[in-house]
C-alpha cells in the first residue's frame, strides 16, 4: 500500500497573498502595520508565478490527495475552482475568528490544523516553493512518520531577520525538552543517520556539548507535520500561541510554525531524509543557477 492510500491520505497546504488587491490593502490600511518591522511590501508581494506551483504538483506530484489553497479571500482568475483535489480556503473558516483579520503569516501558520477536510498527514508550503521533480509519497511520509533531517544548529540574529522568531520557538523547546542530551541519546540513530548529510552531523556532535538546544537546521522547503503534533503543541504551549495569534501584524516575539518542526524532531516521530530541495535566493548570481535547476529538474 502507497504512502498516500487509504488512512495515509497526503494533503499539501499552500498559503497565498495577493499584494496588490486594493481591497485586501484598504482593510490592512485601517490596521496600519508600516512602521512594524517584518510589514514590508516584501512580504506580501505577489510574483506572478504561482501557476507553476500548481503545474509542478499536478506533473510531478499527481498522488496528493488535496490541495488546501488558503487565502485573505483573493483568487488568481485563471485558478480553476472546480477543479476535484482544490480546497479553497478562507482565513475566516479556520483561524478563530478573535484573531481576524490578520497580516501576520504567523497566525495563519499556526492554524492550519483547523482546517475542515485536512489530513493527518500534510506537507506544508510557502508560495515560492516549486515541485519541480518527479517526487513519490515516501519522500514525504514514511510509515506515517513525516520526513525531515535532524541536525542542530545555531540561531542567526540580525536586524529584520526572523532570528527572534526562531528564539520564541526555541525557548518554548527547551522549556518543555529538559535535556537536548537526553533528547539525541533517545534517537541517535536518527540524528546522527547519513542521510542527514556529514556537514549536519558534525554540527549536531559540535553543538550537543550543551544540556539544551541551540537551535535546530533549518532551509526554506516545504515541511512536514502531522496535524496531531499541532494539537498537542497547541495543549503544551498555548500561551505562547495565543499571544503569537493575536498579533495582526508579524512581531520577534512571534512564535511560528518551526515550533512544530522542532517538536516532532525532538520527539523522535520524524524519519531521516535527504533534502530534497535547494534553496535559490533572488540574487544576481543565483538567478541562473535557479533557472538552470528548473530546467533540468534537479530538485
Amino acid at each position: 500500500m502507497g504512502a498516500a492510500d487509504g488512512n495515509n491520505k497526503i494533503d499539501f497546504v499552500l498559503i497565498w497573498v495577493d499584494g496588490a488587491d486594493p481591497e485586501w490593502r484598504a482593510e490592512k490600511s485601517l490596521y496600519d502595520g508600516s512602521a512594524v518591522s517584518g510589514n514590508t511590501d516584501v512580504r506580501f508581494r505577489d510574483w506572478d508565478n504561482l501557476q507553476y506551483w500548481f503545474r509542478g504538483v499536478e506533473k510531478f506530484a499527481p498522488w496528493v490527495n488535496r490541495i488546501h489553497f488558503v487565502t485573505w479571500g483573493h483568487l488568481p482568475q485563471w485558478l480553476d475552482t472546480s477543479a476535484p483535489k482544490l480546497n479553497i480556503v478562507n482565513h475566516k473558516d479556520f483561524i478563530p475568528h478573535e484573531y481576524l483579520p490578520t497580516f501576520n503569516c504567523n497566525p495563519i501558520e499556526l492554524n492550519l490544523h483547523r482546517i475542515s477536510g485536512l489530513a493527518e498527514q500534510f506537507v506544508y508550503f510557502n508560495d515560492d516553493m516549486f515541485v519541480t521533480a518527479p517526487t513519490e509519497p515516501e519522500d514525504f511520509f514514511i510509515n506515517g512518520h513525516p520526513c525531515d533531517t535532524y541536525g542542530l544548529n545555531c540561531i542567526y540574529f540580525v536586524e529584520d531577520s526572523v532570528g527572534h522568531i526562531n528564539g520564541s520557538d526555541l525557548e518554548q523547546i527547551n522549556n518543555h525538552f529538559k535535556s537536548s542530551k537526553a533528547v539525541i541519546r533517545a534517537n541517535r540513530s536518527k540524528w546522527y543517520s547519513r542521510k542527514n548529510g556529514f556537514k549536519n552531523n558534525i554540527k549536531t556532535r559540535m553543538l550537543s556539548t550543551w544540556d539544551w538546544f541551540p537551535g535546530f537546521h533549518y532551509d526554506h522547503l516545504p515541511t512536514c507535520f502531522l496535524k496531531s503534533t499541532y494539537e498537542e503543541v497547541w495543549e503544551k504551549c498555548t500561551d505562547a500561541l495565543v499571544q503569537t495569534c493575536k498579533c495582526r501584524f508579524r512581531s520577534g516575539l512571534n512564535v511560528n510554525q518551526w515550533l512544530m518542526k522542532y517538536w516532532q524532531l525532538c520527539k523522535g516521530i520524524s524519519e531521516p531524509r535527504r533534502e530534497i530541495g535547494r534553496v535559490y535566493h533572488l540574487k544576481d548570481d543565483e538567478i541562473p543557477k535557479a533557472l538552470a535547476a528548473v530546467e533540468e529538474g534537479k530538485h
